[in-house]
């Protein structure tokens, strides 16, 4: 594995086989892989989301979370620690091969790793449904906006599955790796690493937004920004009086088009219009390569031009 991912020889091998341990397997966090975990996941998550906010700063934050969620979830880190061909131990043990990550979903008062931090709401045991705003997200809860919910007593059973329980087990052996790199390497080479295998992973935002009232966010996101009242007009259409009509629609503001759509009524076709709209203001970009906070950590980095910075959604 150290050979497989081109680690530098400052990284002992000694370590790189402590981040194939999990609490779940060995509950001493001298052994254990619990603070370089705990380390890479804060490194991990910090150069995400610089990444995000630099490359699309008028996410929505929810839209936000997600994405932060697709690049450094565990869902998404189990995935990169398969591809390098990590492989579970089919139970942990002092005999296990130094090779083989080490963890249990059978210690239900050992958590497998913990990579979290946050409040936890003291609505949270008493209604599941409670609403939670994105305000109360940002301070109380985790990095990925997720509510945090008190340690389940011995007896009361697990709360979540053997699944979820199998991908932070993959996921905090990347976190550690990560920490690990930043221990032995330094800031610029787990920055690097990041780079290299975390952010060159493709993902499309735009399928992450979900529109309940397109239009009216539309004509509210152009009254805030002093545009004109955003107007629809037909394009072309074919098909009127048949089975499968097909109506083209713009969303004009003024003079200029912000969107277009199509769709089998006008009113679909409006709507998908006003989708299309809205996901090119969100979604502006300045480009892809874009300079990130930490680029200024560089010897002989070039002054720094703040990027843009937009006010908010619309709420």
């Amino acid at each position: 594995m150290h050979a497989r991912l081109s680690l530098s020889k400052k990284v002992p091998l000694e370590t790189l086989a402590r981040s194939l341990v999990t609490p779940s397997a060995d509950p001493s966090a001298n052994f254990n892989n619990s603070n370089l975990a705990f380390l890479g996941s804060t490194l991990i998550n910090y150069h995400v989301l610089e990444y995000l906010v630099c490359k699309w700063p008028r996410l929505p934050m929810a839209i936000l979370y997600e994405a932060l969620r697709a690049y450094a979830g565990p869902k998404s880190l189990q995935q990169v620690a398969r591809r390098w061909g990590v492989e579970a131990a089919a139970a942990p043990g002092e005999e296990v091969d130094p090779g083989l990550l080490q963890w249990t979903p059978h210690a239900a008062d050992q958590p497998v790793v913990n990579t979290r931090w946050g409040y936890v709401r003291s609505e949270a045991q008493r209604n599941a449904e409670y609403r939670r705003g994105i305000s109360s997200r940002v301070v109380l809860d985790d990095d990925f906006g997720d509510a945090l919910a008190k340690p389940a007593k011995e007896g009361e059973g697990a709360a979540e599955s053997s699944q979820h329980l199998q991908d932070e087990a993959f996921a905090s052996f990347v976190q550690s790796v990560v920490g690990s790199i930043y221990t032995h390497c330094g800031r610029e080479a787990a920055k690097a690493f990041v780079t290299s295998h975390i952010l060159s992973r493709q993902v499309d935002p735009s399928v992450l937004f979900e529109f309940k009232l397109p239009t009216r966010e539309l004509a509210m996101l152009c009254a805030r920004e002093g545009f004109e009242a955003p107007l629809a007009r037909l394009e072309s259409e074919t098909g009127r009086l048949s089975r499968t009509p097909v109506y083209v629609v713009g969303i004009y503001s003024g003079k200029e088009k912000l969107g277009e759509g199509a769709g089998p009524s006008l009113d679909i076709a409006r709507r998908k219009a006003s989708m299309a709209a809205l996901k090119a203001w969100y979604l502006y970009s300045p480009g892809n390569k874009v300079r990130v906070p930490s680029d200024m950590m560089e010897e002989g980095a070039k002054p720094w031009k703040a990027p843009h910075i937009d006010i908010g959604e619309i709420i």
